[in-house]
């Protein structure tokens, strides 16, 4: 079976010779290849050029066999197109030194046009079809409430202070704030399908911090209406810490969801039932012996069952990951199309 097949059928819950296999930021600093380049450009000057993007897209891909791709970007490439200044320095975070805190704030920020401000993942992702058509690549954006998450407290926190007061206090404004990202966030993913994209995945990573009360009366109606802009592809979605609204999830209209390490794959699979998943081992036994990474990817796929599953890591793999580390992986989920 090839890797267009694989999975595209993985996704819509139908038969495939064996689980399709890739892993979040699998273009990354763990690989010596990608290190060669940013010693060269910076992050941000490697996210503005759609040729450097296009290589460290297809290096994953090269040394690993991967089933797919995932163009490489970031998701403040949003906030920064809306007009609001993004900043990665060496070492650290994301950080926006012009936070949101007020509706003149959010009123203030430009709605563009995502073919104008946004054109160098489109590029990128076709680029890529040209190198390597025999793959599908998928793209990604940040979902509505982790990009306000951002964009509010002015980068990452541990309580998110600034975002829950603007929540609590001044949900109007909040919920205009989503209410535009939902339609800039949906339009660049639709751009990124036409533009060749095998599937999108939204990752809505903070979302796991609200309440069920919270999370329902704003991260999950701006991903759904994000996600009500979106065909023609199949779109997963992607958060953390889910557990406590498992059952909601599928509600913003995705077609696959994406587990982080902490869910039970077997008690995911009770509450979604027929909806294909995706995940999700824990980035960090990949720093395991090659034979517990096997033992615990075949205990996941297992879970899981034959239809239906996506295999992936639970988050994004580490700067520090070993290579045999991940080679284990691969090679552990490529075992399950053989008898077992």
């Amino acid at each position: 079976m090839d890797h267009h097949t694989r999975l595209s059928n993985a996704l819509a819950g139908l038969p495939v010779d064996r689980p399709p296999v890739w892993f979040m930021r699998q273009a990354g600093r763990y690989m010596a290849e990608y290190r060669a380049i940013r010693e060269k450009v910076s992050f941000l000057e490697l996210c503005a050029d759609a040729e450097l993007a296009c290589e460290v897209t297809c290096q994953p891909v090269d040394r690993f066999g991967v089933d797919a791709a995932i163009v490489f970007s970031d998701i403040l490439t949003i906030p920064e197109a809306m007009g609001q200044e993004v900043v990665f320095d060496q070492g650290h975070g994301p950080r926006l030194p012009s936070p949101l805190r007020s509706l003149d704030d959010v009123r203030a920020l430009r709605q563009p046009d995502v073919a104008d401000a946004l054109p160098v993942v489109p590029a990128t992702l076709r680029s890529f079809r040209a190198a390597r058509p025999h793959v599908p690549i998928l793209g990604f954006a940040g979902a509505p409430f982790t990009l306000l998450c951002y964009m509010v407290e002015g980068g990452g926190s541990r309580n998110w202070l600034h975002v829950k007061r603007m929540l609590f206090s001044d949900p109007a404004t909040a919920t205009e704030l989503l209410d535009r990202l939902a339609d800039v966030v949906g339009d660049y993913l639709q751009a990124q399908i036409q533009a060749g994209a095998a599937g999108v995945q939204m990752f809505d990573t903070w979302a796991g911090m609200l309440s069920v009360e919270d999370y329902q009366r704003f991260a999950l109606p701006a991903a759904q209406r994000a996600m009500a802009r979106v065909s023609g592809a199949p779109r997963i979605y992607f958060t953390r810490d889910t557990s406590p609204f498992l059952h909601l999830v599928t509600q913003t209209g995705a077609d696959a969801i994406g587990l982080d390490w902490r869910v039970d794959m077997a008690r995911a699979r009770a509450e979604l039932g027929a909806v294909p998943v995706q995940g999700n081992l824990d980035p960090v036994a990949l720093y395991a012996p090659a034979e517990e990474i096997k033992a615990r990817v075949h205990r996941i796929c297992d879970a899981a069952g034959p239809l239906g599953h996506v295999f992936n890591l639970g988050h994004g793999v580490l700067p520090t990951t070993p290579l045999t580390g991940v080679e284990a992986m691969i090679e552990a989920v490529k075992e399950r199309s053989s008898p077992r």
